[in-house]
């Protein structure tokens, strides 16, 4: 008997549960109906999967389990990814068919006085998030590392070695602000507020 592949009862409406690798055709309902192409990571930091969406890149390892780019390993219960096959590209799209708005929570938590404002949703947030705490993380070991270097607790030769890994880690993170900054001002260009760093009255 050939391998099977594991899928829930109902192989008709259900998408279909497998592993994955670099190269696959995939789809994630969580974030378009649309296929995605993984990836490995493209910073070369974690061994997991990548996809690209909007600018952003999302982590997955091989079950399809989303993994946020703070951590290592995934806190989800159930995979969000599902191999690119009519049958699960007809499920999705059921999916988004239906009335998702009956199904999404709202947490507002704007001012009476706001005049405008821009819904993003938790999982973009949280990703952004992530970023943030691992950009805040790097600055407080440089800091750490520069202080070592002026009290003179690091020898030259080591605070050399230090020196060019903590700038190649910099560049990274730089590259990654940067490109969140980008899309955050995509969703900016579309109100009276404009881009991020532009002087406002």
């Amino acid at each position: 008997m050939g391998n099977s592949i594991r899928t829930t009862s109902n192989t008709q409406n259900t998408p279909t549960l497998a592993t994955f690798k670099a190269g696959d055709s995939v789809l994630c309902p969580s974030l378009s109906f649309t296929s995605f192409v993984l990836t490995a990571d493209p910073y070369g930091q974690r061994e997991l999967l990548a996809l690209n969406h909007d600018g952003s890149y999302f982590y997955y390892d091989h079950k399809g389990y989303f993994v946020p780019s703070c951590d290592k390993a995934t806190g989800d219960y159930q995979p969000s990814l599902f191999q690119d096959t009519p049958a699960n590209r007809q499920a999705i799209a059921t999916l988004y068919s239906g009335n998702q708005s009956s199904q999404r929570t709202v947490i507002d938590t704007t001012e009476a006085d706001d005049k405008e404002v821009v819904l993003m949703s938790a999982f973009d947030l949280s990703d952004i998030a992530c970023d943030m705490e691992g950009a805040a993380t790097a600055l407080d070991d440089i800091g750490q590392l520069l202080w070592l270097i002026y009290t003179g607790k690091i020898e030259a030769s080591t605070a050399v070695s230090m020196a060019r890994i903590t700038h190649d880690s910099t560049n990274a993170w730089t590259e990654l602000l940067l490109s969140k900054i980008a899309e955050i001002n995509k969703s900016l260009a579309m109100t009276n507020y404009g881009k991020s760093g532009v002087d406002h009255e």
